[in-house]
């Protein structure tokens, strides 16, 4: 399935099932709390990990709708941009960004 497709039908979801459409900062609320769900069950072991993925996923697609954010472009804009980034180790160890081209 394409990111805008399922952009898309996770905002009908929510308008056929009267979920929040309007409330942005609720939206970040609740995407929080999937992403915490799918930490849990990544940490547990669960089997269930696959499915919290996929909750935080529609969150971010319907956010992204509520917000008028096509994700699918942001996304691929996004990866081009990393793409010419590079990396350094810190003296941490932290990989700390070197360049942006």
């Amino acid at each position: 399935m394409r990111i805008e497709d399922a952009q898309k039908l996770a905002w009908e979801n929510k308008l056929v099932k009267g979920f929040n459409t309007s409330d942005t900062a609720l939206e970040f609320g609740l995407l929080t709390a999937e992403v915490g769900e799918a930490f849990t069950a990544w940490r547990k072991g669960e089997a269930g990990l696959g499915e919290e993925l996929a909750d935080v996923f529609l969150y971010l697609a319907g956010l992204s709708e509520m917000n008028g954010v096509d994700l699918a472009s942001e996304v691929a804009r996004k990866i081009e941009k990393n793409s010419g980034r590079t990396y350094e180790p810190n003296d941490h160890g932290a990989l700390v960004r070197t360049s942006d081209a």
